[in-house]
């Protein structure tokens, strides 16, 4: 974002008064207000601008292969405003990789969605762990006992301990069901 010199006096004005407050003449709260209401309107519009251009990027991924030098163009130019690739540019970029410019873009694209997503996960996890530190193996924790060390015996005597039972216990054998006798027979009985 860039300032005219005009809006680079007030906002110096609106600083040197956040310093040292002293009673604004109105003029000065009114370049103030237009300047806030201006920056504003920049934010709006940047806004309106990236969605604009994740919307093109979108649909450049969907023409691939035949937009590959447009789409390539966009991602680079999102990722270098702080645009996250997603899983659909993830794959749009394998597909691509025999392109040295896609095989480049796809390995950038790796390390950057595998950065976004260790930091999401640990804002889920309330720790801000560094990179380096998530990929450590955990050796030891606080308070455990080393390696050799026996287990402590528990405070509470353990229940009796049952026996296994045997499968044949577990699922007694079907019993084959008997077959009726001949006809003769019940008749005569």
């Amino acid at each position: 974002m860039a300032f005219s010199a005009d809006e680079l006096r007030v906002l110096r004005r609106a600083l040197a008064n956040a310093l040292h407050p002293a009673p604004l003449p109105e003029e000065d709260v009114r370049d103030a207000l237009r300047l806030a209401d201006s920056v504003d309107e920049a934010v709006r519009e940047a806004g309106r601008l990236r969605a604009f251009l994740l919307d093109d990027l979108a649909r450049y991924r969907e023409a691939l292969p035949g937009s590959l030098g447009g789409y390539l163009e966009l991602l680079e130019g999102a990722l270098a405003d702080g645009y996250d690739p997603g899983a659909d540019d993830l794959a749009a970029l394998r597909a691509l990789r025999g392109n040295p410019a896609a095989a480049r873009l796809l390995a950038r694209c790796q390390a950057l969605a595998e950065r976004s997503v260790r930091a999401r996960l640990a804002r889920v996890s309330g720790t801000a762990a560094p990179a380096a530190a998530s990929r450590a193996r955990l050796l030891a924790l606080p308070g455990g006992r080393a390696a050799g060390e026996p287990r402590p015996k528990p405070s509470t005597p353990a229940p009796a301990e049952r026996p296994v039972p045997k499968p044949s216990e577990v699922f007694p054998p079907r019993r084959r069901p008997v077959p009726p006798p001949p006809p003769e027979e019940r008749a005569a009985g």
